[in-house]
């Protein structure tokens, strides 16, 4: 399938500066498939600013994200704060594409002008976001949403980016399957902000609670350590909403400006090195052929070829 083609960017530019929705579903394929044509729409992003609450959502599969996802649109529609939801679906792997779809999730909000919903590939990504997410997410907090969702795909101990991508992370756990102790043990709990515990009307959610704050208290902690609030919630039923979005105001007040700028820095960090390690793949894909095969054969040593290949004198 061929790349989407570059349309002239004057009018796409002023009509995403205005807010308009098309426009900035335009600027997310444009961003997605990495086209010159998306940089000056990323630039007129970033440069109205990050007012965004960025939320990212995250927990093992079954838990529950989608669903609290939805409730939370809901929620903050309620409150007349315009939400945009990045859902970050497992990769096809022969496609590449998304397996599951925004036009599967989150149907109720489709005609709402106050909703914005995309889904973007993993692309198998091992932190659980591919490169192209974070500028797809700087689209839409430059589309002018209070709230831009980010709900990853629920991979396990190697979804961490996710913290440094978002300026709050909600750890979504269930009491079924000794959640919070594999949690614990795989150190999820670390970049949690929030918790939630999903699905509380089930047996052994009390267990679950007293597991989780027991874990909070092994950690290393002062007296300006945040322990993440956590919340009952059964977000089938919309109970518990409102609270974890206290949860998250109040981390974000426990932050302040100066904590907000670091986690914003952190997300930079973190986009810049995505995008040159993109880079650097895709030239040692081009490039380093020949080089692979001297290193099989033994003609060339492992280390020296990729010296080679960074220097780019082949």
């Amino acid at each position: 399938m061929s790349a989407p083609s570059a349309p002239p960017p004057g009018p796409l530019l002023d009509r995403y500066r205005a807010g308009d929705l098309r426009a900035l579903a335009r600027a997310v394929t444009l961003a997605e498939a990495g086209l010159p044509a998306a940089r000056p729409l990323l630039r007129a992003a970033r440069e109205r600013g990050a007012r965004a609450v960025v939320l990212g959502v995250t927990g093992s599969p079954g838990s529950g994200k989608s669903t609290l996802t939805d409730a939370l649109i809901a929620f903050l529609r309620q409150r007349g704060q315009r939400v945009a939801v990045l859902a970050v679906d497992p990769s096809s792997p022969y496609s590449g594409g998304a397996i599951l779809g925004d036009r599967i999730r989150m149907l109720r909000h489709h005609a709402d002008e106050g909703v914005f919903v995309r889904s973007l590939a993993s692309r198998g990504a091992l932190g659980g976001l591919s490169e192209r997410t974070l500028g797809v997410l700087a689209l839409m907090e430059g589309a002018g949403f209070d709230w831009v969702i980010l709900e990853t795909v629920g991979v396990g101990q190697s979804e961490v980016d996710v913290a440094a991508a978002c300026d709050h992370t909600l750890l979504v756990l269930t009491p079924a399957g000794g959640d919070g102790v594999q949690a614990f043990k795989a150190g999820i709990m670390e970049i949690a902000d929030v918790i939630a515990v999903n699905k509380a009307d089930l047996p052994g959610a009390d267990r679950t609670i007293r597991e989780l704050m027991a874990a909070q208290g092994l950690g290393a902690h002062d007296q300006h350590t945040w322990f993440a609030p956590i919340r009952r919630t059964v977000a089938a039923k919309g109970e518990g909403i409102g609270a974890i979005v206290a949860a998250v105001e109040a981390h974000r007040a426990h932050l302040g400006a100066e904590g907000l700028q670091r986690r914003r820095e952190a997300r930079a960090a973190l986009e810049v090195r995505t995008l040159v390690q993109e880079r650097l793949l895709r030239r040692a894909r081009e490039l380093g052929r020949d080089l692979y095969a001297r290193v099989a054969r033994g003609d060339l040593d492992a280390d020296d070829a990729a010296d080679t290949l960074l220097r780019g004198n082949l």
